[in-house]
């Protein structure tokens, strides 16, 4: 049997999880046949099939689910390896693969970036963007070297650190800008629009309202914080949407936002990664670069916005 080469059983684990090998290639960033060639020559290798090909997916053969399991541990432990190296230098150099929510990602990222790369000149960051529970798998695997999520995770194998709270501002149709601005219990009466299911911050907006088990008629449910701003800008309803983002969805909407009366939600935003890690010194690094980021993109305690868009 001719040796396995560690390229091919990278392409393996894409090609396993993604189940297209279209998709596989672009997260792989080769061309569709020279992947499909590497896992035909490992299956040659090994003597066996280990995907079965249809038309439309691609699915493990059972000797393939058997060899994904010695591959991963074969793979963990080549990353392992590799972090190894990277702690053994004071600052973080090399690839750092770190994972975002989709309700941080294109507000926090644009001056982390920017931040990281200034502080850390041998950095090579590569951007995952999903809901939580994606990256924490992601994270598990060994897939992710740390993700921004909000808190808690309560995963006992990952360490968390806090970094920053940041409150839920809620946006109104511009011609509700003059109304007084609704309490909690006010906010239970009115169409919320809110992401769609799957996303954390649905469920802390829905348990800031008390909504609880009974799901109202009036709910609506969006795919992006865009989407939301846009319909409140539409006059369909109001949603809340974090602290960070009003500056970036507000600026091309006829909306009014602001802050509400007595009890404020929030949320507490941070970063987490494998206990076992041996990156963890390095990681605290990078997890006080995202808290100056953050920081630098704080609205003013009793700022009410509205945008530039002209009210219709």
């Amino acid at each position: 049997m001719r040796a396995l080469t560690l390229k091919q059983m990278r392409y393996f684990e894409a090609l396993a999880r993604h189940g297209h090998f279209g998709r596989a290639a672009e997260a792989c960033a080769i061309s569709q046949p020279a992947l499909s060639m590497q896992i035909r020559e490992m299956e040659e290798s090994l003597g066996s099939p280990l995907f079965e090909r249809g038309a439309r997916r691609v699915r493990l053969t059972g000797f393939g689910q058997a060899a994904a399991g010695h591959i991963g541990a074969i793979m963990r432990e080549v990353e392992a390896l590799g972090d190894m190296a990277r702690a053994a230098r004071d600052r973080l150099v090399g690839p750092l693969r770190l994972g975002v929510i989709p309700t941080i990602a294109p507000y926090l990222l644009p001056s982390l970036i920017g931040r990281l790369t200034r502080e850390h000149a041998g950095l090579d960051i590569h951007i995952r963007e999903s809901l939580t529970g994606r990256l924490i798998e992601e994270l598990g695997d060994g897939r992710l070297d740390t993700a921004i999520v909000a808190l808690p995770v309560s995963e006992p194998a990952l360490q968390e650190v806090a970094l920053f709270s940041e409150s839920f501002m809620l946006v109104r149709p511009m011609s509700e800008a003059d109304k007084p601005v609704p309490g909690r219990e006010a906010l239970r009466e009115m169409r919320l629009l809110l992401l769609e299911e799957g996303h954390c911050f649905r469920d802390q907006a829905l348990a800031f309202c008390n909504f609880g088990a009974a799901r109202p008629r009036e709910l609506l449910d969006g795919s992006s914080l865009s989407t939301l701003v846009q319909m409140v800008g539409a006059g369909i309803g109001v949603t809340l949407i974090p602290e960070m983002a009003v500056p970036v969805e507000t600026r091309s909407a006829a909306v009014s936002v602001a802050r509400l009366e007595g009890a404020q939600p929030s949320r507490s935003v941070g970063m987490v990664w494998r206990r076992a890690s041996p990156l963890s010194r390095q990681l605290m690094q990078v997890a006080e670069i995202v808290r100056q980021a953050a920081e630098a993109l704080r609205l003013p305690k009793q700022q009410v916005m509205c945008s530039g868009a002209p009210a219709r």
